[in-house]
This record gives structure tokens, sequence and C-alpha cells, in this order.
């Protein structure tokens, strides 16, 4: 059984609630989630990830942060991974996932 993701909207910034598993399940979701925001070609978005309510990730989780990334600019995009349980947290950092977003 996969999550559910909870989206909220302001007007430079999006915050996606992740809640339960975030594995290859909720990908249709998940870039509902951002395609809305990401296909107007806004610059200077922030995308909060808020991952207080997941309890699982896996690597196609991973996949669909890194797509997130791509398709909001890559280096000049603004996301932030936020409230990780630790041993998700350590996912992210054993991927090196520091290097590309925000992590806190």
């Amino acid at each position: 059984m996969s999550g559910t993701i909870a989206v909220e909207r302001a007007e430079n910034e999006t915050v996606i609630n992740i809640k339960g598993r975030f594995n290859f399940e909720m990908h249709s979701q998940f870039r509902t989630a951002y395609q809305e925001d990401t296909s107007k070609g806004q610059k200077g978005r922030k995308f909060v990830i808020d991952l207080s309510g997941t309890e699982y990730i896996d690597s196609s989780a991973l996949g669909m942060l890194l797509l997130l990334r791509e398709e909001a600019g890559t280096n000049e995009s603004d996301i932030e991974i936020v409230n990780a349980k630790p041993e998700i947290r350590k996912i992210l950092e054993t991927a090196n996932f520091q290097r590309l977003f925000k992590i806190s």
C-alpha cells in the first residue's frame, strides 16, 4: 500500500506533504503535485517536500525527487526536504542528496 500526498500552494512556494510509503505507486500522484507549478516555467518558485508523515522511501522515490529537481530547473531550483525521520534521512544522505537538495 502506498501513501498519500497533500499539496499547499502559496504565492511563491509549494509544499508537498507525503504520508505513508513513498514508492513507485505514488509516481503519478507526486508528479501531478508539482507539475502544475513547473509547467508554467515560473522561476524562483520554492518547493518544500515535507516527509514528516513518511514511513518508507525507496529508490523510485529518490528518482521522483530527482525528476522534480530537473523539471524545476536543476541548479536553479529551490527544493528543500524537511522533517525526514532519521532512517529516511540516512537513505537521502547515503544517496548524497544533501549535495542536490537542502535537507533540514
